[in-house]
């Protein structure tokens, strides 16, 4: 047993060498001082832990107002999107109707195409709608609405599929004693189906905190960034890059996400787990 392991360690090792390397980088960087970040020969570790970085890049680049914007942003747009899926997903589970399978291949090909490619659709469309004063343009409400818009498909794809494999008798079961189909669905099936909801939930709340092209299309009030263009302000139209700020935003940004798979890996490793046997 004991010898498996090691074997196993040694073959694993490769890979969790290359995965890990970047993040040591990142946090090497960003506990440097700035004369050790660009020095030659490389420091591969820094001789004094430079935690004033972190305050000069919160300083500089108001990094609480976007991690707000953020969490804000990616809660509301998962929110969405999983809330319009999961009936979706139900129905494409539950009840047989023409075209069924031609609507699961729709959904499939959707999620070959970048947000990148719709941009110029998505821009014109926020900026067609009406809201408050001016239109969806420079808004979070514009940015949510097309973060739950665009993994709706997705969701409803990963929700369908394990949907299916909760058996169908437990749902009877609970008509015969007298539950109605909305309560059926609410106190049996959405309790067994928590985590393949969490799964994709994480998924889905990883894709809409790490957006980039949308964010920077549709939002201009600096107090309105996103963590994402944050960080990338650091770097870009700078003539000196500070690296050690730009290693310390990107540690910061990474926590939330960190955390979020923290508090739900249980039901993330359930939920890929579950359902493999029907």
């Amino acid at each position: 047993m004991i010898r498996r392991s090691v074997t196993s360690w040694l073959i694993l090792s490769p890979i969790l060498v290359l995965t890990l390397f970047p993040f040591a980088v990142m946090i090497s960087t960003a506990l440097k001082p700035t004369a050790e970040v660009l020095s030659f020969p490389p420091h591969w570790l820094p001789t004094r832990l430079a935690w004033e970085n972190f305050a000069d890049m919160w300083h500089a680049t108001d990094l609480g107002t976007a991690i707000l914007n953020s969490a804000v942003i990616s809660v509301a747009g998962t929110a969405l999107s999983i809330g319009v899926a999961i009936p979706a997903a139900y129905a494409l589970s539950r009840l047989q109707f023409r075209g069924r399978g031609g609507y699961r291949q729709f959904l499939l090909i959707t999620q070959m195409l970048a947000p990148v490619l719709l941009v110029l659709g998505l821009f014109r469309m926020v900026a067609s709608i009406p809201f408050g004063d001016g239109t969806l343009v420079d808004t979070r409400t514009g940015v949510i609405l097309i973060y739950g818009a665009f993994h709706i498909a997705f969701a409803v794809w990963m929700l369908s599929s394990y949907f299916a494999t909760i058996p169908r008798d437990l749902e009877e079961a609970a008509w015969i004693d007298g539950a109605g189909p909305l309560r059926t669905v609410w106190r049996i099936f959405l309790p067994l189906a928590v985590p393949a909801i969490a799964v994709t939930g994480i998924v889905t709340f990883v894709a809409c905190w790490n957006e980039f092209t949308v964010a920077l299309t549709v939002l201009r009030d600096p107090d309105r960034l996103t963590v994402t263009l944050k960080v990338v302000n650091l770097v870009a139209g700078r003539y000196s890059v500070e690296w050690n700020q730009v290693m310390a935003a990107t540690l910061v940004a990474t926590l939330p996400v960190a955390v979020v798979f923290a508090a739900l890996q249980r039901y993330l490793v359930q939920g890929l787990t579950l359902g493999a046997v029907k």
